[in-house]
C-alpha cells in the first residue's frame, strides 16, 4: 500500500463541484498586542440577533443529557430534557439581566446517527429561543455540532461509508430546523494517531495530524460549507479535540508526558486552519484551544473553554485559554440536579459572570491588563500552557502561514514548539521533570529526522502502520 501518487477526486455534491479556498499567506493582525478577547477584525452575524467579534464576549452554554441511552423508548424523555434544558439556560441569562448568548448542541453519537432525531431538537430548541427572543428580546443563537461518526468501522471508511452519509444528513436536516451554526470535531488520522500516542511515535503522530488529518478537514468542511452556504447557516470551524485534547487529558492522568501533548497543541493549528481556507468562518469551536492560533491567522472569532469548563474535564489552560475568546464556553456539561439549579443553569450564570468581567474590562480601558493577567497566570505552568499565549501563537501563526503546503507548515510547527518549550525551560520559567526532559530530547531528535515530503515519512511508516489507514478514503492511493 502506498499513501502517495495520484489524488482520488473529491466527489461532488449534487453535481455541484466543491472547492477550497487559497491558503492565508498574511496574519489579520500587526501584532500579538492587538489580539484580545472580545474583539475580532472579522466578527460575524447569526441568529436572534446575536454578533460574535464586535467587541463583547459572550457566553455559550453546551449541555448533555443525564447518563441514558436514547431509543424510540426513551426519546419522549430525551425530548423533555433538552427542552428543559434550553428553557433553563434562558431562564437563568434572563434573571442574570445577561441579554446576548449562544447554546450548543454537541450531538451524542445517537443524534448524528439518527439525523431526524437531532434535527428534532434543533427545531424544539430553536422554538424556545425565538420566543425568549420575541417575548424579552434575548439574543441568541444556536450551534449544532454533529458527531463525526465514520470511525465506527475499522479501517474507517472516511468518504465513502455511511457514517460520512449520515454526518451529511444530519447537517441538512438541522439546518433546515434552525441551526444557527454548524461545527464538527472530525477525527480524521485519529485510527493512527490513538495507536501512535501509546507508544510514543512522534513521527506517526505528525503524518496523522499534518497529513491524514488535514487531507480529511479540506475534504469535510467543503462538504459542510456547501451545506451552511444552500441553507444560510455560519459554518463556524473545526476541533482538534480528539487530538490535542486526548494528548492533555492522557498528560494529566500521566500517561503520556505533558511536553508531548504540547507538541500535538501546538501540531493540531495547522490541520484546524484547513477548515478556514475550505470556508469556514468561525466562530471557531470552544474547544479547539488551537483557536488563539487561528484568530491570529483569520481574524475570525473563537469561542473558547477554560476554567468554566471544569464541569467537563480539568485542564492546565484554565485562565489563559480565555485571552482572545470571543465565546466563553462551558464544554458540556450533563443535565444533573445541583444545589444551584440545574447543571446547564448553573454553568451558565458561571460564564455569564466571566463574560461580565471581560465585557466590563473593555468598558474601563483595563481590558489589555486582564488579558496579561490571564495569560501570565497559566503561561508556565504547563509547557502546554506556552501555546495559548498571544506572543508564542503569533510567532506560530507567522510560521504557518510562511508556508502554503500543510505537510511543510507541520514540519516547522513541529520544529518550532520544541525552540518555544527548550527556551521557556532554559530561562528557569519553565520547569520540567528529569523524565519530561528525556523526552524533549526525544522529541527534538524524532522531528529532527523527519524528511521532507509525507512520501517519504510514510515509507518509514508503512510497514509498522499501514494496516490502520485505507488511503483511498484520503484522496491517496
Amino acid at each position: 500500500m502506498s499513501l502517495s501518487r495520484a489524488e482520488v477526486k473529491d466527489p461532488s455534491i449534487n453535481g455541484n463541484p466543491v472547492k477550497g479556498r487559497s491558503p492565508f499567506q498574511s496574519l489579520a493582525y500587526a501584532s500579538p498586542d492587538g489580539v484580545i478577547f472580545g474583539l475580532a477584525p472579522r466578527p460575524v452575524s447569526c441568529g436572534l440577533g446575536l454578533r460574535i467579534g464586535a467587541g463583547e464576549v459572550l457566553p455559550e452554554v453546551d449541555f448533555t443529557l443525564t447518563p441514558m441511552s436514547i431509543t424510540p423508548q426513551t426519546w419522549s424523555e430525551v425530548q423533555k430534557q433538552y427542552q428543559q434544558m434550553v428553557k433553563g439556560v434562558l431562564a437563568r441569562a434572563l434573571h442574570l439581566k445577561c441579554g446576548a448568548l449562544g447554546l450548543e448542541i454537541e450531538h451524542l453519537y445517537e443524534l448524528t446517527m439518527e439525523p431526524r432525531w437531532g434535527a428534532e431538537l434543533t427545531k424544539q430548541a430553536k422554538a424556545i429561543m425565538e420566543g425568549a427572543y420575541q417575548k424579552h428580546g434575548l439574543r441568541t443563537a444556536l450551534r449544532v455540532t454533529v458527531a463525526d461518526v465514520r470511525q465506527e468501522e475499522r479501517p474507517p471508511k472516511m468518504r465513502t461509508g455511511k457514517g460520512l452519509q449520515k454526518m451529511m444528513e444530519a447537517l441538512q436536516l438541522c439546518a433546515a430546523s434552525g441551526a444557527d451554526i454548524f461545527s464538527v470535531e472530525s477525527t480524521g488520522g485519529k485510527e493512527l494517531f490513538d495507536q501512535a500516542i501509546v507508544e510514543g511515535d512522534v513521527l506517526a503522530m505528525v503524518y496523522s495530524l499534518g497529513v491524514l488529518g488535514c487531507r480529511d478537514v479540506r475534504f469535510l468542511w467543503r462538504h459542510i460549507t456547501e451545506i451552511a452556504t444552500r441553507f444560510g447557516v455560519l459554518p463556524g470551524g473545526d476541533s482538534a479535540c480528539a487530538f490535542a485534547n486526548t494528548a492533555m487529558q492522557l498528560a494529566q492522568q500521566k500517561y503520556i508526558p505533558k511536553v508531548l501533548a504540547a507538541l500535538i497543541r501546538a501540531l493540531s493549528a495547522v490541520r484546524t486552519l484547513c477548515a478556514f481556507e475550505e470556508g469556514a468562518l468561525g466562530p471557531g469551536k470552544d474547544c479547539a484551544y488551537e483557536n488563539p492560533i487561528i484568530k491570529i491567522i483569520t481574524g475570525m472569532p473563537v469561542a473558547m473553554e477554560g476554567k468554566s469548563a471544569a464541569c467537563a474535564h480539568s485542564s492546565p489552560l484554565g485562565n489563559i485559554s480565555a485571552a482572545v475568546c470571543d465565546l466563553w464556553a462551558n464544554e458540556s456539561v450533563q443535565n444533573l440536579r445541583l444545589l444551584g439549579g440545574d447543571a446547564p443553569e448553573v454553568c451558565a450564570e458561571m460564564l455569564i459572570y466571566d463574560c461580565r468581567l471581560m465585557n466590563t474590562s473593555h468598558h474601563l480601558g483595563q481590558s489589555q491588563l486582564l488579558r496579561n493577567l490571564f495569560v501570565s497566570s497559566d503561561r508556565y505552568q504547563d509547557p502546554q500552557a506556552l501555546f495559548l499565549d498571544p506572543e508564542v501563537c503569533f510567532s506560530l501563526a507567522q510560521t504557518i502561514v510562511a508556508e502554503a503546503d500543510d505537510y511543510l507548515r507541520t514540519l516547522k510547527v513541529a520544529s518550532y514548539a520544541c525552540q518555544v518549550i527548550q527556551q521557556a525551560v532554559g530561562s528557569g520559567r519553565l520547569h520540567l521533570s528529569t523524565g519530561e526532559v528525556r523526552w524533549l530530547g526525544r522529541i527534538e531528535e524524532a522531528v529532527a529526522s523527519l524528511p521532507d515530503s509525507p512520501d517519504g515519512l510514510w515509507e518509514r511508516l508503512e510497514q509498522r502502520w499501514g494496516h490502520l489507514v485505507l488511503p483511498t478514503e484520503y484522496g491517496l492511493g
